[in-house]
């Protein structure tokens, strides 16, 4: 029973750092799609307005999978306060905890891909 405590103690932890690095990425993005305006407004041409248009698009997406990793971590609070710390509910936990983790990591990657996109992008037009 200890051993399950501690475990949940730093699946709580875990899922606690996401939310707020998953908050930080959505503000984050808001800000891109600022300067992305920006561009627009002075109307560059063709050539920086078709990967605008991209970037718009990746960004809504983004925010969408955002959106859903939110709920999923709230999912997973509502069910480690329910207190059920029966063995399929420890066991399933575990495994959706693991799922999680790799959700994750591959999100994480392909965000700072987008970002570094942004960047080069915004350098060029901005």
């Amino acid at each position: 029973m200890e051993t399950k405590l501690v475990y949940l103690s730093d699946l709580k932890f875990n899922l606690k750092v996401w939310k707020a690095e998953l908050r930080f990425h959505r503000k984050e993005m808001e800000k891109f799609e600022k300067k992305l305006e920006a561009v627009a407004r002075r109307n560059p041409g063709v050539e920086a307005m078709a990967p605008l248009e991209g970037f718009q698009n990746k960004i809504i997406r983004e925010k969408e999978v955002i959106g859903r990793m939110l709920q999923r971590i709230r999912m997973k609070r509502k069910i480690i306060e329910s207190g059920d710390l029966s063995e399929e509910m420890d066991t399933r936990l575990r495994n959706q905890s693991t799922s999680m983790r790799d959700d994750m990591k591959t999100y994480i990657k392909l965000h700072y891909e987008l970002k570094e996109d942004l960047m080069d992008y915004l350098l060029r037009w901005l």
